[in-house]
């Protein structure tokens, strides 16, 4: 493969495109954009608020462009890393040094500060907060994803979308406990997630909280921040608690099966999208 515009897919602009789509991991999209949806349910306070300018347009960058940056920005400087991991053989693909894939990057994040005019000022900050934690998981110095416990919290960047866009149609903050307990159920989701990269990351010197607290610990502190989770929401509706619970219960049941993590992994995509789905439908039902 040469690293000019010849793409793993194909030749020219259209092998990028579809090298670009599968790198933004079209499965995990809706862990961007679906809190958005969570976040523009709970601001409106009509049905014309749910179709805002800035509320479609913030859907529209967490879709793809800004899963075009987060992930684009991780294989770049994961290039080494990702040779020994094996999720890349099978639903992800591998950077390889292809010049268009950093230009790609800069341009989401470009497009993404090209909304800021667009927004209210009390969204700013969460766009900031993506855009920033987005680059410093992954790109150094800072590079969060090998210093355990950071790697972590950093992630919390996750509810960012759903709080920018809280803030973009309510014109004020979203409630603190709502953003303490997305963040928790964000920390619990990365460190998950991490599971299966336990060995490759080991392999190649990479410390997480993963790879220091090992399977069983991580399992249980993964069940402790969605249980914190959990406890946040119940705080707000202790319906959305009760919600939040089915992560610490699917935890509990994983440790007790003979489930391979890795195989499970796969299933969150799926679960997160139904949960996301009530908690949007729980919005909604304050309009109808």
């Amino acid at each position: 493969m040469t690293m000019g515009s010849t793409s793993a897919n194909g030749d020219g602009l259209a092998g990028e495109l579809s090298y670009l789509l599968t790198l933004s991991r079209p499965r995990f999209w809706l862990y961007l954009a679906g809190p958005v949806l969570v976040g523009v349910a709970y601001a409106a306070s009509s049905v014309d608020d749910l179709f805002a300018p800035a509320a479609v347009a913030l859907f529209a960058y967490f879709l793809v462009p800004a899963n075009v940056f987060l992930y684009g920005i991780n294989d770049v400087y994961d290039r080494e890393i990702d040779v020994a991991n094996p999720k890349k053989d099978e639903k992800e693909t591998r950077y390889r040094g292809q010049r268009f894939v950093p230009a790609a990057v800069v341009g989401c994040v470009l497009l993404g500060l090209a909304l800021v005019p667009f927004l209210s000022r009390a969204a700013w900050p969460w766009l900031t907060v993506f855009l920033v934690l987005g680059a410093a998981y992954s790109a150094p110095p800072v590079r969060f994803k090998t210093t355990p416990i950071l790697d972590s919290v950093s992630n919390g960047l996750y509810i960012a979308p759903g709080a920018a866009a809280y803030a973009a149609v309510a014109g004020a903050q979203p409630p603190l406990l709502a953003v303490l307990g997305g963040w928790l159920w964000a920390m619990g989701m990365h460190t998950f997630s991490a599971i299966p990269d336990i060995d490759p990351d080991r392999e190649t010197g990479i410390r997480t909280t993963a790879t220091v607290l090992g399977e069983s610990r991580t399992y249980a502190y993964c069940g402790a921040c969605w249980f914190a989770s959990a406890l946040a929401f119940a705080a707000l509706d202790v319906r959305l608690g009760a919600l939040m619970l089915v992560y610490p219960t699917l935890i509990a049941a994983l440790v007790t099966s003979s489930v391979a993590v890795d195989r499970a992994y796969w299933w969150f995509p799926a679960i997160n999208t139904v949960v996301g789905a009530l908690l949007t439908m729980g919005g909604l039902w304050r309009l109808v």
